[in-house]
């Protein structure tokens, strides 16, 4: 007769790739049931966006019908996403497990396309998201997200978040009028960029996806000093002006302590529509050799197209409007990997 003990031997077998042991070892399996022929449990996952989730599946249940007599396996996948905060000096924001801020050390280069939808990506996986708006003079997130409410608040002085696409969202673009100029000066911009990580009422989020300014001034260093940063996105174009910024972006978190999850090279290529040709406007190569330099890994090489730019200005994110095109997966694998990235620094805290 198979017992409990065989089913978890038998899965001892079963790795998770990106975290180098097996999901028994993990605590990843639970309530396990044998009913004659048939065996069955949970498989809890660190993130609902993990990028191997159908391979761990399939090892698993082909581990359980190697087990003499048992010729069923129902497997119920869900996820908990860990915390992979390494900082005790920090304050936290309350209810959230992990901060991801979006960088790039020049404008231009796509960010807020990516940061919105990154974190459209994630909330679609099932992951419980927010999304930072701290691109304090220049707010794009509410046209991108398709959104123009005034910010409400708590009778405890808190402010709520604006609820779009299952997206928690904060933004100076909502507290301002549409033409408004931002004439604010270093302090002013500190004071906002701290109110808006404290004083809101995020509930509980798996992620807080943050866009920042770009560049390597005082917003991204009182950021890092102010909250316990899981870790960063830079993106980049191909051409090497943007590929010398983003390098500085990338040593200035070196030198707070933040790490880098990887990076995003956008705008990579054009794809013609009509005949297939790939053309780099751009130049080529630049996101890799960064990679391969700073041991960062590229995690996705986003093209130029029209329907990611139409996807910003009429507020609908392309992961939300076109899910199944070839740019929303791409968006996608960024998404997976940042969740593995996450469950890896959670693993060697």
């Amino acid at each position: 007769m198979i017992t409990n003990t065989d089913v978890l031997k038998a899965l001892e077998n079963v790795m998770d790739p990106d975290l180098g042991r097996d999901i028994v070892s993990l605590h990843m399996v639970r309530d396990i049931r044998i009913e004659g022929n048939r065996v069955s449990f949970k498989l809890v996952l660190t993130t609902p966006a993990c990028p191997l989730r159908a391979q761990i599946e399939d090892d698993a249940r082909k581990a359980i019908l190697s087990l003499n007599g048992i010729s069923e396996v129902f497997i119920e996948t869900s996820s908990e996403v860990p915390s992979a905060r390494r900082f005790t000096d920090k304050e936290n924001i309350l209810g959230v497990r992990n901060t991801v801020a979006v960088a790039s050390g020049k404008g231009g280069v796509g960010k807020s396309t990516v940061a919105v939808n990154l974190a459209a990506a994630l909330a679609k996986s099932g992951a419980k998201v927010g999304l930072l708006d701290l691109d304090i003079y220049g707010p794009s997130i509410p046209v991108m997200m398709g959104i123009s409410e005034p910010i409400q608040m708590t009778s405890e002085g808190k402010m709520l978040p604006i609820m779009n696409y299952g997206i928690k969202m904060i933004s100076v673009g909502f507290i301002l009028e549409e033409d408004a100029p931002l004439i604010w000066r270093g302090p002013l911009v500190m004071q906002i960029v701290k109110q808006f990580l404290r004083d809101v009422d995020w509930g509980e989020l798996d992620y807080l996806i943050i866009d920042l300014p770009p560049g390597t001034g005082d917003a991204q260093l009182t950021l890092a000093q102010t909250i316990p940063l899981t870790g960063a996105i830079i993106v980049t174009t191909p051409q090497d002006i943007s590929l010398i910024d983003a390098r500085r972006a990338i040593k200035m978190f070196e030198k707070v302590d933040v790490p880098v999850l990887g990076i995003v090279e956008n705008m990579s290529y054009f794809l013609c529509p009509r005949c297939g040709e790939k053309t780099e406007i751009f130049s080529s190569g630049g996101g890799e050799k960064t990679s391969q330099k700073y041991d960062i890994p590229l995690i996705a090489n986003i093209p130029i197209d029209t329907q990611i730019r139409l996807g910003g200005d009429e507020g609908k994110p392309i992961v939300i409007s076109n899910p199944d095109s070839p740019q929303s997966k791409e968006f996608e694998t960024v998404a997976g990997a940042v969740a593995s990235m996450i469950s890896i620094l959670d693993m060697s805290k």
